[in-house]
């Protein structure tokens, strides 16, 4: 059993910053790769970005590319995501996601989820 708890979610003005925190339980976490999803309001939930097992591998979304970096420290258990020049449409709830295949994009390949956290970039 898996457990993700996401932290670090809050208001910010456009063009700031916020790193997420993702809080991992069990002894799987070293050996799995992890993602970050976003969901804003009347939106499916999207892919933002996946990084491998050991953090050798990441993958960003387009949309994300050159602003937002993922990163882990498997001593602590914990994946974060730091997201930088933040957009207006950036605004969603932030999900934090352990992947059973690999670094993957695609949701059906995540089989835990954490509560999410919520970010507001306000213009």
């Amino acid at each position: 059993q898996v457990q993700l708890v996401e932290s670090g979610g809050g208001l910010v003005q456009a063009g700031g910053s916020l790193r997420l925190s993702c809080a991992a339980s069990g002894r799987t976490f070293s050996s799995s790769a992890m993602g970050w999803f976003r969901q804003a309001p009347g939106k499916e939930r999207e892919f933002v970005a996946a990084i491998s097992w050991n953090g050798g591998r990441t993958y960003n979304a387009d949309s994300v590319k050159g602003r937002f970096t993922i990163s882990r420290d498997n001593a602590k258990n914990t994946v974060y995501l730091q997201m930088n020049s933040l957009k207006p449409e950036d605004t969603a709830v932030y999900y934090c996601a352990r992947s059973d295949y690999g670094l993957a994009y695609t949701q059906a390949r995540y089989d835990y989820w954490g509560q999410g956290t919520q970010v507001t970039v306000s213009s």
